[in-house]
């Protein structure tokens, strides 16, 4: 059990997290990632150089942690259970719908631009950046489909290779598209459509 006083102090972290996080997003979208120092960031967020490496390590690690923040508030990494009454389609439906929207935000599209650059010249920080930042979300997908499996409710002889191609299809060319300023299509009827011969092939109920 948290204690009132504990409590108070993990909220103050919060907060204080979220605003660091804040300013890094406003100045890594107006000035570019290269130009913006740590000590610029703490100047517009308040606090001091040695919370922001204790909370994320460098640059990067705020990086990270800024798009991670996106991706829970758009795709809902509890997404699963909220909808766990919901037929499996239905929840397939509903996470497509969250990731396309997620895809078609300037801000999303402004701060993967960003990513893609730092790989590029780090490419070990992209290798951890798609573990930590995508991977647990796959796992979780995976896990879905297995359960579904056993529960008569799907039949996915391979949920790994499934999650790759729902992804395929949900995701398609539009991530390459938005990055050279085509948004992606979030029109349901048609997401609807795209997942159709996914949804049958696989059985899910």
């Amino acid at each position: 059990m948290v204690k009132d006083g504990d409590a108070a102090v993990i909220h103050r972290r919060e907060d204080r997290r979220n605003a660091i996080l804040d300013a890094a997003e406003e100045l890594f979208l107006d000035q570019g990632f290269d130009r913006v120092s740590l000590a610029a960031i703490v100047k517009r967020s308040g606090g001091s150089l040695a919370t922001v490496y204790d909370m994320f390590g460098n640059k990067q690690g705020l990086l990270r942690a800024m798009v991670v923040r996106l991706v829970d508030r758009d795709l809902d990494t509890n997404w699963s259970t909220e909808l766990d009454a919901a037929p499996p389609s239905a929840q397939l439906r509903e996470l497509a719908y969250r990731i396309r929207g997620h895809m078609c935000q300037p801000k999303v599209v402004a701060l993967n631009r960003i990513v893609i650059q730092e790989s590029l010249r780090d490419p070990a920080f992209g290798r951890a950046f798609h573990d930590q930042v995508y991977g647990g979300r796959g796992e979780e997908l995976i896990e879905c489909f297995w359960q579904w499996t056993q529960q008569g409710r799907a039949n996915f002889d391979d949920p790994v290779a499934a999650v790759d191609l729902y992804l395929s299809i949900v995701i398609g060319d539009s991530q390459q598209e938005a990055l050279l300023g085509v948004l992606p299509n979030v029109d349901r009827a048609a997401i609807d459509w795209r997942l159709a011969p996914f949804l049958t092939y696989f059985k899910v109920a």
